[in-house]
């Protein structure tokens, strides 16, 4: 049975300062996929790529996780007192 190489570096096992620095905006390994995902879903239903990518050859999730790293997605963060101060009827909608 083949032993899986730890020492391969994925750029997941690392500390938060680190993303910010690799990734622009990324603080951990869920924010980059929640954003990714997101972006993925734009892609589907017609969005652009921000990047060269023959959309024959490459998926929506690759070409959106690949926008993310890269920092070609913009995003805010929204605390829980913003979002608390927003308005609306408690329910999530405005």
């Amino acid at each position: 049975m083949p032993v899986k190489d730890k020492t391969k570096d994925d750029g997941l096992n690392k500390d938060p300062k680190t993303y910010e620095e690799e990734w622009p905006g990324i603080d951990s390994r869920y924010r980059l996929i929640v954003v990714a995902a997101l972006r993925a879903k734009q892609l589907l239903h017609g969005s652009l790529p921000r990047i060269d990518a023959d959309p024959l050859r490459r998926r929506n999730t690759s070409i959106a996780l690949d926008e993310t790293k890269r920092g070609l997605v913009p995003f805010t963060l929204i605390t829980k007192d913003q979002k608390d101060n927003g308005g609306g009827d408690g329910n999530g909608q405005n």
